[in-house]
């Protein structure tokens, strides 16, 4: 297996004592946090990871620049590491189905997460969203890879109201729903709340920004078709089987 390493602004000492720190912190929120709070201002970048139907998997690490599922793929897979070499084995659980890294493994949709990395995550948009949920039954597709059919739950925008809101809990990942064919969701980041202020944490790809950044959470989803929610847990799960 082929590996490409950047480590970006880190150094190997640097990055060991990042994932020291977070590692002690009691709770996925914090750590998801402070792990997030170190990528802002990191380049955003399009087509960083190596592989196709005809080209094969390069496992890719690039801190110096990321998009947005990149972004959340390092953020998930630091949260559960204390160390460089963690690091990387939990990489590749979280963006590779049993571990296993190739194209056809990948996880390239966001809700490959809710059906493969029940692990570390959990889906949550129904029971956040209750009866104001709609469900969308979606054939997701890309080139090289097998036909997804699923059926997809997600939170119109116009019900993001205070009762909602308010039970998101900072590190909770979320996905823009796509009204799209063949895509689940257009973007993804993470609900980040200091105080009263209530942000998406995100790698922008606005020619203004391109770069991981903070967007007030409700004007940044006032255009947008609604949210998935996934919510990092504990792991290992007690109740996984």
């Amino acid at each position: 297996m082929e590996r490409l390493i950047d480590l970006g602004k880190w150094t190997l000492d640097s990055l060991e004592d990042m994932l020291r720190k977070s590692s002690s912190f009691g709770s996925p929120a914090e750590r998801i946090y402070h792990i997030s709070k170190s990528f802002l201002g990191v380049d955003y970048k399009e087509s960083t990871l190596i592989g196709d139907s005809q080209t094969p998997e390069t496992f890719v690490i690039n801190l110096r620049a990321v998009d947005c599922f990149t972004f959340i793929d390092y953020v998930e897979a630091m949260r559960l590491s204390r160390s460089l070499g963690e690091f990387e084995e939990n990489l590749k659980l979280i963006r590779y189905r049993s571990g296993i890294v190739g194209f056809s493994s990948r996880n390239h949709f966001f809700t490959d997460w809710g059906e493969f990395n029940k692990a570390f995550i959990e889906d949550i948009t129904r029971s956040l969203g209750g009866q104001k949920i709609l469900v969308e039954s979606k054939r997701l597709s890309l080139p090289g890879i097998e036909l997804r059919e699923r059926k997809i739950a997600y939170i119109p925008s116009a019900s993001l109201d205070g009762r909602v809101i308010g039970k998101l809990e900072t590190g909770d990942y979320i996905g823009v729903y796509s009204t799209v064919a063949g895509l689940d969701v257009s973007h993804v980041g993470i609900f980040i709340r200091t105080g009263k202020q209530e942000y998406l944490r995100h790698a922008s790809s606005n020619k203004a920004q391109r770069k991981v950044v903070d967007h007030a959470f409700k004007k940044y989803f006032a255009a947008k078709p609604g949210i998935i929610v996934l919510r990092p847990v504990i792991y290992p799960r007690p109740d996984f089987r």
